[in-house]
């Protein structure tokens, strides 16, 4: 009788009725697009946030966003594992959605605010700063309560209407301090919301798009295309938010903006557990009767994992607020880790097996690089744009620095089909690059638009210190291009790559290296930090110096790392042997390398904004199957291979 369940939750859907495909794509499609508006959406107002709501200094700040980007990178190792075994994807999905709602509007609690105050010859004066972005303005509170508008340079603090609150026109620098006195409260709740939602994506990241492929029959034409829209949801989520939370939340005040990422989790969540009869039962738990079976702690075993999801708070909640601690863990065991399955794959592997294990983790080990110089986006870029670009697109319309972060998903919208054909065009040719050239394309478009940052900066900047929009707009397009290079080949080429019994260990050594990348470019962030005052910075043009000499450094490291890649790539090519991929599995398999290998639910999702439709072309057979299924029945069906044994 079980066995009958299951072969039904695993039959393919021949249902045509969401322009060709399947319904339950739309459903995935819906929920999935309204996930990650609530997830972008968030990140891009959450470094302005901490520096202008919560007074966070830049390092600080920076830190904390390292350190809570790095926790949501390593939580879906332990989702996916959970929902692969136990749960499913549609009880994971839940719980984690459920969690995220209550992290977003969490976000929306934010309290008065913390309050700055300045010491001069031994009196306290309260800065008080008014509105977000570029519309604020600063003044000192005298005792009797006059306001005199305020501003900083390098030489100091300049006062209008001085006298009002018994101070000079002019405070020099070095003859005051200043000190922040903040709502423990809020602060506490802005950790637990951050701690909510680091859980959450842990549960629900790794587990929408194993149902896609659920929906297809293997060697289904229509896999592609469901995957193709299922990517562009993802994006025309990420679009729609950094314009909408982005604007909402520097216009009218933070809450809006996290409300608004609140409410479009909760549609998304609606949406998926509304659309549940249409996925045909294929995300629901792999073997339901062990989840009823008594655990250790004497509960069943599902109510285990889900207190279990609630106690994980506590160690999130603990993290989140020591990035130092992130830093240090990560610092020193990737690189031991990385170390570790290099030094493993050498001694234990032989032939083909070890040559191409080698290839994978030296490509992981690169990417780490690529992340580092991308993920600056949610970070110094973003105050970067808040501070120092000038945010006129023309005439009197402007964009905030929230939504310089459209720029990214965007250019994904309009440039991936482009590159989808243009790499089919190369393929056709024989022209297409290798994977690991594209990995070394990928990396210097990187560091180029850091050096396009630099050159805006040293020649563009006007006397306020701004830079014209154009220029963040290039470097956003040439990271846009990198990303496509390296995102969507990198994952499908890593699994493919690694050997069948280790396959779930590599995956997490990919979401490690996620990791690391995000940790490493807070590191990055904080070189930027610059001296602030209500959130504002106390001297411009410093502050635009250090981000041109932080920005021209890591630009030609990019290029120079990309470049040595480049370089070796026909090396690396050859230590793939693409000629017998998928022709030597493991021992006693003659089905091909992919068959029955060990795949942790969820392996697609984790390049989440792939470009659509690219692929490794003529490098792969299969390379043109988002999780590489065609050849698998059992992964298309959705079922995890040990599931079945059992």
């Amino acid at each position: 009788m079980a066995t009958t369940a299951l072969r039904d939750r695993n039959a393919p859907s021949e249902d045509r009725s969401f322009f060709g495909h399947p319904r339950g794509l739309a459903v995935l499609f819906f929920a999935e697009m309204w996930e990650r508006f609530s997830y972008y959406g968030m990140r891009a107002l959450l470094v302005l946030y901490l520096t202008q709501h919560f007074l966070f200094s830049d390092e600080h700040a920076q830190g904390l966003y390292a350190a809570y980007a790095s926790l949501v990178y390593l939580m879906p190792v332990l989702g996916g594992l959970i929902a692969d075994k136990y749960l499913g994807s549609r009880k994971a999905v839940t719980i984690g959605a459920l969690l995220l709602v209550l992290g977003h509007f969490g976000m929306a609690f934010e309290g008065s605010g913390s309050k700055q105050y300045v010491d001069v010859a031994g009196s306290s004066y309260e800065i008080v700063t008014e509105g977000r972005g570029e519309e604020r303005q600063q003044f000192v509170t005298g005792p009797n309560g006059a306001r005199a508008p305020l501003t900083f340079s390098g030489e100091g603090m300049a006062l209008q209407n001085a006298e009002a609150v018994g101070l000079p026109a002019q405070v020099p620098t070095g003859s005051f301090s200043t000190r922040t006195e903040q709502e423990p409260l809020y602060v506490q709740i802005l950790f637990l919301s951050l701690s909510l939602i680091i859980v959450g994506v842990g549960f629900l990241k790794a587990n929408i798009s194993t149902i896609v492929g659920a929906l297809y029959a293997p060697g289904d034409p229509r896999r592609d295309g469901g995957f193709t829209i299922f990517y562009m949801g993802i994006n025309l989520g990420s679009v729609m938010a950094t314009l909408g939370c982005g604007y909402l939340g520097i216009k009218y005040g933070w809450s809006w903006g996290f409300g608004l990422a609140g409410f479009g989790m909760l549609v998304g969540l609606i949406t998926f557990l509304a659309g549940q009869k249409h996925l045909l039962g294929k995300a629901e738990p792999p073997r339901p009767e062990l989840l009823k079976q008594r655990s250790f702690a004497g509960v069943s075993i599902e109510l285990a994992i889900y207190i279990g999801g609630l106690l994980m708070l506590l160690p999130m909640w603990f993290l989140v607020q020591r990035d130092e601690i992130v830093t240090t863990v990560l610092g020193f065991g990737a690189p031991l880790i990385f170390a570790g399955m290099l030094i493993w794959s050498a001694v234990a592997l032989r032939g083909a097996e070890r040559s191409r294990m080698i290839v994978a983790l030296v490509l992981i080990i690169f990417t780490v690089l690529f992340w580092t110089l991308f993920e600056q986006a949610g970070s110094s870029l973003t105050l970067y744009a808040d501070r120092n670009s000038d945010l006129t697109i023309f005439g009197d319309l402007k964009m905030t620095a929230a939504q310089t972060n459209f720029f990214n998903p965007g250019l994904i919208v309009l440039l991936a089909p482009l590159f989808a054909a243009m790499w089919g065009w190369l393929n056709r040719k024989g022209l297409e690059p290798s994977t690991p050239l594209k990995f070394g394309l990928g990396i210097v478009q990187a560091g180029l638009g850091f050096l396009v940052l630099f050159i805006g900066i040293k020649y563009f900047a006007g006397a306020d210190y701004r830079v014209p929009l154009i220029w963040l707009f290039l470097a956003y397009l040439l990271h846009t291009t990198g990303e496509i290079c390296l995102s969507p080949v990198g994952l499908s080429m890593i699994t493919k790559l690694s050997v069948a019994r280790i396959v779930g260990l590599m995956m997490g050594v990919w979401f490690l290296a996620s990791a690391l990348a995000h940790t490493l470019a807070g590191a990055v962030a904080k070189a930027t930090s610059g001296e602030t005052v209500g959130g504002v910075v106390t001297d411009p043009a410093a502050q635009l110096a250090t981000y041109g000499s932080v920005f021209k450094t890591i630009g030609w490291i990019g290029v120079f790392i990309g470049v040595l890649l480049m370089l070796i790539s026909p090396f690396l090519k050859r230590g793939m042997h693409l000629e017998t991929l998928g022709k030597d599995g493991p021992a006693g398999d003659t089905t091909g390398g992919d068959h029955g290998r060990n795949v942790m639910a969820g392996e697609a999702q984790l390049a989440e904004r792939e470009a659509a439709g690219t692929h490794t072309g003529n490098e792969m057979k299969a390379g043109r199957d988002p999780l590489g299924t065609a050849n698998d029945p059992d992964r298309a069906g959705g079922i995890h291979p040990n599931d079945k044994d059992h």
